[in-house]
Order: C-alpha cells, then structure tokens, then sequence
C-alpha cells in the first residue's frame, strides 16, 4: 500500500515541476485569436490508415486559437492515436478578461471550466468559442511541435476532422459542430500543419 502514496508524491511533483518550468504565457486584455474555426465538410475524402487504425476525414479543418490547457496521455489505445489534447479558445474565450475568471483543466479526455459567482460570459458563449481537441499527429515533427505547446501561446493548425476505426469495431468520431459539449463533443484532428507563437 505504500506504492499508492509514492505514485501520488511523483504525479504531484512531476505536474509542479511542469507547471512552474513553463508557465502560462500571459496578455493584456482583448481577443487575441478573434476568428472562429474553418470547417468544410467533404464526403468525398479518401481514406487511410496508421498501424491497424482506418482514418476517415470528415471536413477539412483550420483554426487559430489560444491554449487554455493541454494534457497528454500514454495509456490507452486512444493514446496509440493522439498523445495530447489541447483545450483551445476563440473569440471571447481568448481575451484576458474572460479567462481570469475562469478555471480551466482537463482530464480523462475531456476540458473543464468553473466560475465563481457568475460567468465572465454566458455559459453558451464559452461552448461556442472554446473546445477540448484530441490531437493526431500526421509526422514526428507535428507530435514534437504539438508537445512543446504552452498555455497561453497561440496556435495555428490544419488538418482534418476524423473518424477513426479499428479492425475489432472500436470508433472514435470526432465532433462535427463547436455548439456541443458533454461526452462526444471533442474534435478530433489529424493535424498536418502546426504554428506556434
């Protein structure tokens, strides 16, 4: 039983040392990626394939957006996939304003925000301007970029919204609309391109 709070000691330690090695990027008040996603659905996409897995485009997909948090993951077969997420925010979800009243994290795949009080915006307009995105990498390059990423940059990246499939059934479709959240509302996105400043 001593094993568990070792394991703790080292996750606390490793995410502190993560956490004040960089931290956040900060700026002044304002929008600073004003612009929502571009999405082109195409049904015409070919597909292809990484190891066992059938990827399908669904759209073509770009976007520039502030880091609100990024995770990565090891385990799982998801993780086989797409090593990081990135909670990205546009418009009202990139300014200073709105997001020193906020908490953002993430885990277990998904993005999460508190207030306290009420919220620097409607709850409707962080939906809609904000979005945890299940990174896949098309190259070595974009996965080393993607895992230098800090909160607070600015990135901007292309690629497309996916479907994925295994050869034993398992799915994993991205999102297809920023309006949804909860449990199936995450982008997934082959990233061909990736920018950072």
């Amino acid at each position: 039983m001593r094993l568990v709070p070792t394991l703790l000691l080292i996750a606390i330690t490793a995410g502190a040392w993560n956490y004040f090695s960089t931290p956040p990027i900060r700026h002044a008040e304002g929008a600073i990626a004003p612009d929502a996603p571009v999405q082109v659905n195409r049904s015409s996409l070919p597909s292809f394939s990484v190891a066992e897995y059938r990827i399908t485009p669904a759209a073509e997909f770009s976007l520039e957006a502030r880091v609100l948090a990024t995770e990565t993951y090891h385990a799982g077969r998801e993780a086989d996939l797409s090593p990081i997420d990135l909670a990205l925010g546009w418009g009202p979800m990139s300014d200073s304003a709105v997001l020193d009243r906020l908490q953002i994290s993430q885990g277990n795949r998904f993005y999460f925000y508190r207030w306290s009080d009420q919220p620097p915006i409607p709850a409707s307009e962080i939906v809609a301007h904000s979005a945890n995105m299940h990174m896949i990498p098309a190259s070595d390059e974009i996965k080393r970029r993607l895992d230098k990423v800090r909160v607070g940059q600015i990135v901007a990246l292309s690629g497309y919204l996916v479907g994925v499939e295994a050869p034993d059934g398992w799915r994993w479709n991205s999102s297809m609309t920023r309006s949804d959240s909860g449990g199936g509302a995450c982008e997934l996105v082959w990233v061909d391109t990736v920018t950072v400043r």
